[in-house]
């Protein structure tokens, strides 16, 4: 049984369809409700994958478990509320109702989920501070941006993007850049 404080990976049900919104509610709700000690990162697997459309390829992003997003989280009491009540989620999955917590996913099953998506759940980041790195995703997707620091534990990164002459700070998922080639 884990000790209460330690950080696990749970399993949302969702609306299907509103994956990639739950994960930006999820970590909206963490940062203006201060809970980014309990409430670390989520994630939506998903899979490039080639279609056929108008007789073109086309490259798109599917979820590979439509309907559920995975939360990295310390669950107490007040963790388990705010994420429950998140727009979109529908429950936990493994929770039993009528206040029962859920059952966290085992280490080597988050494992295998992440290496299969090319993810590592726990791996500290390979990027370094003052390296320059594209941004793929969010308000300043197609952009570079010089990172500024570095948050191993909840992934993220804070990154200076230079936005009509001016330097602005943005914090990004790892999930969020890409290194540059």
């Amino acid at each position: 049984m884990a000790e209460a404080g330690e950080k696990q990976w749970y399993v949302l049900h969702t609306y299907s369809g509103y994956e990639n919104k739950v994960k930006e509610n999820l970590e909206s709700r963490a940062q203006s409700m201060g809970m980014e000690d309990y409430i670390f990162q989520a994630v939506v697997p998903e899979e490039e994958e080639t279609k056929m459309k108008n007789g073109k390829e086309k490259k798109e992003m599917e979820k590979t478990f439509p309907g559920y997003v995975l939360v990295q989280m310390v669950m107490s009491d007040e963790s388990w509320f705010i994420v429950r009540n998140t727009p979109g989620v529908t429950g936990f999955v493994g929770s039993h109702g009528s206040g029962s917590k859920p059952a966290p996913l085992l280490p080597e099953e988050i494992d295998s989920i992440m290496k299969q998506y090319g993810m590592n759940a726990n791996k500290p980041s390979d990027f370094e501070i003052g390296e320059t790195v594209n941004i793929t995703d969010g308000a300043f997707s197609d952009t570079t941006g010089k990172i500024t620091e570095i948050d191993d534990e909840h992934r993220k990164l804070k990154v200076d993007v230079d936005m009509f002459g001016r330097m602005t700070s943005a914090e990004l998922d790892f999930t969020s850049v890409e290194k540059q080639k």
